[in-house]
């Protein structure tokens, strides 16, 4: 190779790194890099969960695709619950997928409240240690620790909750579309032991197709 070429194809390659760093940090490239994990740590690092119902809408719509991220609440042992390292415990607003306690059921709801919170739900308004989620200039709209989300109340409230204090380690998992969920007002309280991973994101829609909608 002549030497004047070595400098041509160090820029080549400098050009073709740029461009691959670029691509890894926009929105295509962290959808490429999930699926990588989806199908090579699967077991362990992060898996996909298929929204079957509409019960947490308007977050999350029948049919949407979510990214699940089972290193969110600590590594565990592939196929058991057993966990080797803890990474972080829970927090009200997060969406976590667990399985059911009456049939065993893999279930996606919002972590409404945590261990030692007190929580008022009325007519599908929630309270969180005496403190409103919503505001009465927008009733539907929650907000708590930074995240936000519309409330489906069409079908009603559902199961009023009131002066509910958590034990130590469990967590209260609600829908969204609080009329039309079968959630923890019916099946009770959930050991944080029990979940399955933080869902992170939608990374597919029935009527947009591919997309990426952080949670």
């Amino acid at each position: 190779m002549a030497i004047g070429q070595i400098p041509r194809r160090l820029k080549a390659q400098d050009m073709i790194m740029k461009r691959l760093t670029r691509l890894a940090r926009s929105e295509w490239g962290k959808l490429a890099l999930l699926a990588l994990l989806l199908f090579a740590g699967r077991s362990s690092l992060a898996d996909h969960y298929h929204v079957p119902s509409g019960s947490m809408e308007y977050s999350l719509m029948p049919g949407d695709r979510v990214v699940v991220d089972k290193t969110a609440y600590g590594i565990r042992i592939p196929f058991t619950k057993i966990d080797l390292v803890d990474v972080a415990r829970p927090r009200a607003g997060e969406i976590a997928v667990f399985d059911s306690p009456v049939d065993g059921t893999l279930l996606i709801k919002r972590i409404v409240a945590v261990g030692g919170d007190r929580v008022d739900l009325i007519d599908g308004r929630l309270s969180v240690n005496d403190q409103p989620l919503a505001s009465s200039n927008a009733p539907l709209l929650e907000h708590y620790d930074g995240r936000s989300w519309e409330l489906n109340l069409r079908d009603g409230g559902g199961p009023d909750i009131r002066g509910l204090v958590l034990p130590a380690g469990t967590v209260l998992a609600v829908g969204d579309h609080r009329g039309n969920s079968r959630d923890g007002r019916y099946f009770g309280l959930i050991d944080e032991r029990e979940l399955y991973g933080r869902a992170v994101a939608v990374y597919y829609s029935r009527i947009e197709g591919l997309r990426w909608k952080r949670l």
